[in-house]
């Protein structure tokens, strides 16, 4: 007589697999479902925000792809951008400052707006803003987190500079994109090539606008890193098309008539802050009085750094990221600073 054959159960590990793979799935689709909804539904304004918005990410631009080609999305980007000028900053003295404000004062204030929260740093002393390298310049090395650029040059405060190599978002940050300039010395970029700069040159005046290497070096560029687009030019604020970059962290660099240098870091990607655009970051630096103004990288490597502490929420799951350069300013000079 034949024995009764036995049933197996799956082990519990198979059930939890299937379990959590079936929820992936679903997950997978809502997603899917939620991104087309956004993409193909009756508001074109939803439509380009949401592609402006993960097409700034690192990880998240795969999202657009789910709807639109890669020249729908180029077009998409196209109307919804800072119009270019080939404008740069004029070489201008600065307007009288106010004596009663010690020259080596910071202020640290909070900004707001219907979609974001962030952090304006006010340098009195432009001479005191300078750019910070990582030791080496390669794909293979890794960059500096900001807070740690404000330590190793005992600097008072720090936020992120420059674009860098960043493919799919895991990069390691030691290699920078563009012109990289630090004390009057061009350490990254070509002298003939063309590229959006944001530095100081040696009267401390913020240049903005599309320089070659060789321009900056003519110009006596001091400290310059490369990143875009250009906000603001000789008092002059740039035109934004539509949704002007979606809603994300941002890190924008400006300059007061006075010299005072405004240095902003808005939240993104947060319960507390959704993210800004190009013409709020505009709107935010008018406000404070800038005559020269540029954006940042932002994302995930927006970061403020002031008296030791982190003054912003980073975006990155993983906390600071490291970068090839920053922008720092130093101590003033009865304590030690440049």
């Amino acid at each position: 007589m034949s024995e009764p054959k036995k049933h197996h159960k799956p082990s519990l590990l198979l059930r939890v697999l299937a379990v959590l793979g079936t929820t992936l799935g679903i997950l997978c689709l809502f997603v899917y479902a939620g991104v087309n909804i956004v993409c193909k539904g009756p508001s074109p304004t939803a439509r380009d925000l949401f592609v402006g918005s993960v097409m700034e990410t690192s990880a998240a631009k795969f999202l657009a792809y789910l709807c639109y080609s890669e020249e729908e999305i180029a077009e998409i980007r196209a109307r919804n951008a800072v119009v270019e000028t080939a404008e740069v900053t004029e070489q201008t003295g600065f307007a009288q400052r106010d004596e009663s404000v010690p020259k080596d004062t910071i202020e640290l204030v909070d900004v707001t707006g219907p979609t974001f929260k962030g952090k304006m740093l006010i340098v009195h002393d432009p001479a005191r803003v300078k750019v910070a390298v990582a030791p080496v310049f390669s794909e293979e090395a890794s960059g500096v987190r900001v807070e740690d650029f404000a330590k190793q040059e005992n600097a008072v405060a720090a936020i992120n500079g420059g674009g860098f190599m960043d493919e799919g978002g895991v990069g390691k940050g030691g290699m920078p994109l563009g012109i990289v300039i630090k004390d009057g010395k061009l350490l990254n970029g070509g002298l003939s090539s063309a590229q959006p700069i944001v530095g100081f040159d040696q009267n401390n005046q913020l240049v903005v606008g599309t320089m070659t290497g060789q321009e900056c070096l003519d110009r006596g560029i001091r400290d310059a890193v490369s990143f875009g687009p250009t906000f603001i030019v000789n008092g002059k604020a740039m035109e934004v098309a539509g949704s002007g970059g979606g809603l994300n962290p941002r890190t924008v660099l400006g300059q007061r008539a006075d010299g005072a240098v405004l240095m902003l870091v808005i939240d993104g990607r947060q319960s507390h802050s959704i993210g800004a655009t190009y013409k709020d970051c505009i709107d935010v630096m008018l406000q404070y009085g800038a005559v020269n103004a540029a954006n940042l990288d932002g994302g995930s490597s927006s970061m403020l750094v002031y008296n030791g502490e982190v003054q912003n929420v980073c975006a990155s799951l993983y906390g600071s990221r490291p970068l090839p350069t920053a922008f720092i300013v130093t101590q003033p000079l009865d304590e030690g600073g440049n």
